[in-house]
């Protein structure tokens, strides 16, 4: 018997497993089932991270938040965010016993060095949060999205061809989402109101969706006729950008139609090489000429009675709506809220991570649309920069300015100095990518989710490693002979 059950041990344990299975599920406790696949992915984070990063830049699309089906209201999604969490602790093991793990020039830049203090003023501010535990969690899951996708990812991305792939893994999985999102609004017409659902339970609505499509245009532009890639890769690509714009085109999100020609307008300003003072110049000068013209723009704004809808020319129209756009208007009243709290706590704010469980008292009468709510649903405040005003006060907010400036004034030198061919074209694709979200994120945030978190801070680590390859003392060459991603 002994002797049988050591040749035979792991069919005997598979067996022993798939009782005690059944009986935990008897007694309402299912949780037993997830073991093989946390065995797995513990024997996947110790033997081959790499591997683990690339299939959660696949799995990030197709993740489901618990919260969304109602499993006891724990907010976090699978399979993304446990493998993060053990990414993130098998990166401090792994620091605490090997220093030179990460790269010293990498710690040492600009651009991580606002992310390592903005993670710091999150710490100081649970201290004085309204709701610690809160703003506890908060800053975990933020140090999981950046000890994973950032930190780890700068390990990754060393290998430039690692940085192809993350990225075509992350469209592989979101061509699977955008699929399976055309497919169930084809079955009502691709009408407006089914857009702002038919993406569940991948996506929780139409913002999200339309967002994270418009980080990845630009690399899917850029595949199409990338250096390196063989006919069959460009021809692939070409097609993928296709149903990635027909996936933005009915998601029916206005704010990231205008990223995207936002990025298109910085990538002008690359392409023609203008100085950055200049552009700082341009918004300093368009700043002052709204102080102005306020008043006026105002009244302007609020003859517009265009409302959404499945017409895309008035759809577009309604962007500027802010009259009797319910959508526009509830924006507003969430700005409004946030400005309101960071009045009363201007310098720690009310925790990170609270905005949603506060802003209810802060609603001016006048501002209450008809989906206002008091109840932390649908609960943000619709900005990547006025969130953190209201949540950690204006150093909160200025780090995030911060982060964004820092990023955009050394990708753009970056781009004037690396040489042409496949390294810039995936630098530039990074950027622009980067750059819809910046310009998203005036109107929606998204950096609590990891749809936004992973490529936000994997293309910022891309633009941290290619702006150390291509140090501001080295003259580029003429030009980069190809390579093969």
């Amino acid at each position: 018997m002994v002797k049988a059950l050591r040749q035979h041990w792991i069919a005997a344990a598979c067996v022993l497993f798939v009782l005690a299975n059944a009986l935990f599920t008897a007694a309402e406790f299912p949780w037993l089932a997830v073991l093989p696949a946390a065995l797995l992915a513990l024997w996947a984070m110790i033997t081959v991270p790499d591997r683990l990063l690339l299939f959660i830049a696949f799995a990030t699309p197709l993740s489901i938040n618990l919260e969304e089906l109602d499993l006891g209201g724990l907010g976090i999604a699978l399979p993304t965010e446990p493998l993060m969490v053990g990414l993130m602790l098998l990166l401090l093991m792994k620091v605490s016993v090997q220093r030179d793990v990460l790269d010293p020039a990498f710690l040492r830049h600009p651009i991580t060095m606002v992310v390592m203090v903005q993670l710091l003023w999150m710490a100081v501010c649970i201290v004085p949060s309204s709701m610690p535990l809160v703003s506890f969690k908060y800053l975990l899951a933020r140090g999981w999205f950046v000890c994973s996708i950032f930190l780890m990812g700068s390990i990754l991305f060393r290998d430039v061809r690692q940085m192809h792939r993350f990225l075509k893994w992350f469209v592989a999985g979101l061509v699977i989402v955008i699929g399976y999102t055309l497919f169930q609004h084809s079955l009502y017409h691709f009408e407006h109101d089914p857009a702002h659902w038919v993406m569940s339970p991948f996506f929780k609505d139409h913002t999200s969706y339309g967002a994270i499509i418009a980080f990845m245009l630009p690399f899917m532009l850029a595949a199409v006729g990338m250096p390196g890639y063989s006919r069959t890769e460009k021809g692939v690509a070409f097609v993928l950008l296709v149903i990635l714009s027909l996936g933005l085109i009915f998601s029916y999100t206005r704010a990231a139609w205008l990223s995207l020609v936002g990025a298109l307008g910085i990538f002008m300003i690359m392409r023609f090489r203008v100085p950055v003072w200049a552009l700082g110049l341009l918004l300093v000068v368009g700043g002052v000429g709204y102080l102005v013209n306020r008043d006026q723009i105002t009244i302007a704004l609020e003859r517009n009675r265009e409302e959404s809808s499945d017409d895309l020319q008035e759809h577009v129209q309604s962007i500027s709506n802010i009259s009797s756009d319910a959508s526009n208007l509830e924006r507003i009243n969430r700005w409004n809220s946030a400005l309101r709290m960071w009045q009363e706590r201007p310098l720690f704010g009310w925790g990170p991570g609270t905005y949603m469980f506060q802003y209810a008292p802060f609603q001016a009468s006048e501002d209450r649309t008809i989906i206002s709510t008091n109840f932390g649903l649908q609960g943000n405040a619709h900005s990547e920069y006025l969130g953190p005003l209201a949540e950690q006060g204006f150093i909160g907010m200025g780090l995030m300015l911060a982060l964004i400036i820092i990023t955009s004034v050394r990708a753009i030198r970056l781009y004037q100095r690396m040489p042409p061919g496949a390294d810039r074209r995936l630098m530039t694709a990074a950027f622009l990518g980067l750059v819809t979200y910046y310009l998203h994120g005036a109107l929606n945030n998204f950096l609590d989710m990891d749809k936004a978190s992973v490529p936000f801070w994997a293309f910022t680590a891309m633009i941290v490693l290619f702006d150390l390859r291509y140090p501001a003392s080295t003259a580029s060459s003429p030009e980069q002979a190809p390579t093969r991603p």
